[in-house]
């Protein structure tokens, strides 16, 4: 499906994935079908429930997202794709901050009014 994670992207991912052996309670949910899943909501900004069932249960998506934000998985995966993409000259390190500064009008800001 367009947007899904191509084959090369999935190799790089999967190496970095909790084992898929079954666990306590049955065998997970294919990782690739649930992280597509994850993938479409962050991107649509959907809630959970929007995500299309081609990904599996919603609730799996959640769970699984959850999950593995609580046991450090998604931070090990950006570690290594940080390491990754600065070791082929990929990630630019250089930042830019805006601080732009939008003044409101002062009854938006609860100022007191007048009269």
């Amino acid at each position: 499906m367009a947007g899904d994670l191509t084959d090369q992207e999935w190799d790089r991912l999967a190496v970095l994935l909790p084992s898929m052996l079954p666990q306590r309670g049955g065998r997970w949910r294919d990782h690739r079908q649930v992280i597509n899943g994850i993938l479409w909501r962050t991107e649509n900004g959907a809630k959970w429930h929007q995500v299309p069932d081609r990904y599996g249960p919603w609730k799996t998506c959640y769970h699984r997202f959850s999950q593995w934000e609580q046991d450090g998985t998604w931070a090990r995966i950006e570690r290594r794709l940080q390491v990754d993409a600065d070791a082929t000259g990929e990630l630019d390190w250089r930042a830019q901050v805006d601080s732009t500064i939008v003044r409101a009008h002062q009854n938006a800001a609860g100022a007191r009014k007048r009269g």
